[in-house]
This record gives C-alpha cells, sequence and structure tokens, in this order.
C-alpha cells in the first residue's frame, strides 16, 4: 500500500511542477491566465460503504487544474491602433470559419481584405455600421476596416457663431465694394465644399449702417452666388438687428433675397450656388462654372448664435459638414469599443464595435490552445454585448492585457512541489528498505 501511497504523490508533485512549469513559460503571453493543481485524498470504502476509524488512506489525486480569470496589468501606449485591452470583465469572441472561440488576447490587425483577424487568423467579432454610420447592435459580424477613400461631399449645413464690435463707427462711407475695407466693417470667412470635394469660401462682410443695424453682403470666392461671371460683382445683402443687450433679433425676420432665404426659426437657406473656379490669360482673369454642383436642396446657415459686444469682432466658432476626398490615416477604439477613422481630410466616422462577452461560469470553459477557449456545458451560454453595459467592462486601445502570473509565487511553488517529489520519493525508498528487511529475515 505504501509504494501506492508514495506514487500517487509522486504523480501529484509531478502535477504541481507541470502546472508551475507552464505558468512560467507563459509569463510574458498575452492575455494568458495562470493555472493551479487543486488536489483531493483517496480512501478506500469497505463492501459496505463504511471505513473504520483505522484507515489510514490511499494517497492523493488530482481533483482538477483551474485556472486565475483575475485581471492582468495593463501595457498601455503599444502604438498600434488595433491592440485592444479589456479593462474588467469580458472576452473578445472571434471567429474560426464559423466556430466561436474567446480570447482576452487583444492583439489584433488586419489582413489584405481589411478584415481585423487575430495572430491565428481568427476574425474579431463585433457590430458593423450602416450606411448612416450607426452601429447595427445585436448583429454579430466580421469587424472590417473599410480602406476606400471617403468620398467628396457637398456642404448641406454652416454654422456660424461670431461676434460684431459694437464699439465700431457706422459705415458712411461709399457702396459696399469687396476690395474696398472702408466699405464694411468685419469680413469672416468660411470654407465649404462643392460636390467633387473642390474647397470654396463663404465671404461674409458687415457693415454697420445704424446703431445696433447691420448689413450682410454675402460673396463666395468673393463672386456672385449665382452668378459668378458677373462684372461687377453682385452680393446678397441681408440685415441684421440686435437689441440692447446685444442679442440677435429674428422677430420680425430679416429679409429674403435672391439666393438667401430666411427660413421660420430664423436661419438662412443658401440656394443657386453655381461651384466655380478662376482662369487667368495673360493679365486677364475669368471665373466660370467648374462643373461640380451644390448641395441639392441647398445649404443650411446657421448664425443664431451671432452677438453685438463690445469686443473683438470675428467667427468664435465654425462648423460645416463637406469635405474633399479622404484616405485612411490613422484608427482609435474608444472605451466602449467604438472603433473611430481618421481620415486625411479631417473627417472621422465610426466604422464600427468591438463586442465582448461574458458567462455565468468562466470555470467551466474549455482550453482551446492559444490563449483561447470553447464553450462548454459547465460554462453556460456566452452573454454578448458592447463594452460598459451590463457587467461587460471597458476597452482600452493601444494596450495589451499581460499574463497574471505571479512570477515569485510560481517559483515558491516550484520550491514546494519539488520538496513534495523529494519527500514522496522518500517513503518508497523507505518502504523498499523495509521490504528488503523482511525478506532478510525469512
Amino acid at each position: 500500500m505504501s509504494f501506492n501511497v508514495g506514487l500517487s504523490g509522486l504523480y501529484a508533485a509531478n502535477k504541481s511542477l507541470d502546472v508551475a512549469g507552464n505558468n512560467i513559460a507563459n509569463v510574458a503571453t498575452v492575455g494568458f491566465k495562470s493555472s493551479r493543481a487543486e488536489f483531493a485524498d483517496q480512501y478506500a470504502q469497505s463492501i459496505r460503504g463504511t471505513s473504520g476509524g483505522a484507515n489510514v488512506g490511499s494517497g492523493v489525486r488530482t481533483a482538477a487544474v483551474t485556472q486565475s480569470f483575475s485581471q492582468g496589468s495593463l501595457m498601455t501606449g503599444t502604438g498600434r491602433d488595433l491592440d485592444l485591452a479589456i479593462n474588467g470583465n469580458g472576452f473578445f469572441m472571434v471567429s474560426n470559419n464559423g466556430e466561436k472561440l474567446y480570447t482576452r488576447a487583444g492583439n489584433f490587425h488586419t489582413d489584405s481584405s481589411g478584415n481585423i483577424i487575430d495572430r491565428g487568423g481568427n476574425n474579431l467579432q463585433g457590430y458593423g455600421v450602416d450606411a448612416a454610420g450607426n452601429v447595427k447592435t445585436g448583429i454579430l459580424s466580421n469587424l472590417r476596416v473599410d480602406t476606400s477613400n471617403m468620398p467628396p461631399k457637398a456642404t448641406t449645413e454652416i454654422s456660424i457663431k461670431s461676434n460684431l464690435d459694437s464699439s465700431k463707427p457706422v459705415v458712411t462711407g461709399g457702396a459696399f465694394d469687396p476690395k474696398d475695407t472702408t466699405t464694411y466693417s468685419t469680413l469672416i470667412n468660411t470654407k465649404i465644399y462643392d460636390s467633387q470635394g473642390n474647397e470654396h469660401q463663404l465671404n461674409q462682410y458687415f457693415r454697420k449702417t445704424a446703431d445696433n443695424q447691420w448689413t450682410m453682403f454675402s460673396l463666395i470666392d468673393g463672386r456672385g452666388i449665382s452668378d459668378p461671371s458677373a462684372t461687377p460683382v453682385v452680393p446678397d445683402e441681408t440685415q441684421f438687428k440686435f437689441d440692447a443687450s446685444g442679442s440677435l433679433v429674428v422677430n420680425p425676420l430679416p429679409t429674403s433675397t435672391a439666393n438667401i432665404s430666411v427660413n421660420a426659426d430664423g436661419t438662412f437657406s443658401v440656394q443657386n450656388w453655381v461651384p466655380a473656379q478662376s482662369k487667368t490669360v495673360g493679365s486677364t482673369t475669368t471665373w466660370a462654372a467648374n462643373g461640380a454642383g451644390a448641395a441639392p436642396g441647398g445649404m443650411k446657415l446657421d448664425m443664431l448664435a451671432t452677438t453685438q459686444t463690445n469686443a473683438p469682432a470675428g467667427a468664435l466658432a465654425q462648423h460645416q459638414d463637406g469635405n474633399y476626398t479622404g484616405q485612411i490615416s490613422a484608427m482609435n477604439v474608444d472605451a466602449t469599443g467604438t472603433m473611430f477613422a481618421t481620415y486625411t481630410n479631417g473627417e472621422s466616422r465610426i466604422i464600427g464595435q468591438v463586442a465582448l462577452s461574458t458567462f455565468a461560469n468562466t470555470q467551466g470553459l474549455a482550453p482551446a490552445g492559444g490563449t483561447m477557449w470553447r464553450e462548454t456545458y459547465a460554462s453556460g451560454i456566452p452573454v454578448t454585448g458592447q463594452p460598459e453595459s451590463g457587467t461587460l467592462g471597458s476597452i482600452t486601445g493601444s494596450a495589451l492585457e499581460e499574463s497574471n502570473v505571479d512570477l515569485t509565487g510560481e517559483l515558491v511553488e516550484l520550491i514546494k512541489a519539488q520538496s513534495n517529489y523529494q519527500a514522496n520519493a522518500k517513503t518508497i525508498s523507505t518502504q523498499s528498505t523495509i521490504l528488503q528487511t523482511t525478506i532478510q529475515m525469512t
């Protein structure tokens, strides 16, 4: 019996050495979770299922090898856009030709088709976007980075927050002339785009005509909005009025012009714009349509935030929604797993969202190798959703989760396992000596 007890002890000590050695070997493996060998004693049962008080036991057995899914340290600032780390609960879901696997290792990259894959070629799962750029939550698919150019977009909306200096004197000079700065008080330029992505400038010249009253002369590229070839230049004139506090008065509404109509909410609509370009031959410069178009329906111009105070004049904030053709230049992923692509034209857009999965019993997951696990009956079915929803953790971009192995602790376990092995070997040696003595007595 002592031989069997000693052998079981040797097997247990060897299992401890194997587990500790595997942990140490993976101390630098991204997303690795350390294991622990758990043992149970063994007792032989009598025929009637009872054991006497003198039963010594028949050794030890390996009850289980469990994994610790505790959080590993985050290695930030990796410099790679698709290095992702989970901070909290959850696993990345990847697809291996349809088979779903789960991992904490977030060192992803793109293949030649733009698919986001791990180092084993498995596709990262998440939520795609529709044509309007809205995330299609609830519909899992292979995440992909669209490397095609962002197409040009004609400007449809413009918003300008500006101030007109109330201390400016009333302009009493001649008729407005964009080339004569004495005929207006303030100039604000805002870039806009036509349907081919060509950049233009909306020019707004403000001329103070009386206390709290201004005239806005509007041109595009210094030319008339609907007839850029006209000489002399013909601007559209709109009146602005302010109350005693310097706030814009929109009731009654300003008067509409040929190309700038006033909406019921006090915003403007710029219509009939003919995008143009200049052509110089010798000393003669002419303007003509460039073949592009304006946005269908015109451009909405919001200037409701315009004020008149004793402060420097000019634009405080400007925004317009047009752009020229852009190529993808960078990516980033926020805490909710939303993936943003940044383009050379300064624009950015959402291209997808990473999904995370969690399980009722993570100890029930079956190791699949490559720091991956498979769903089992014991683990329960995965609960998949957006990061930071429910009990799911958050995502840290350009970061990786390091192995959670405690190297110092594992070295101590090695010493303990070695001592355990030696002690069990000694019981076998002692039993052998006793057996030899017994044989010599006969």
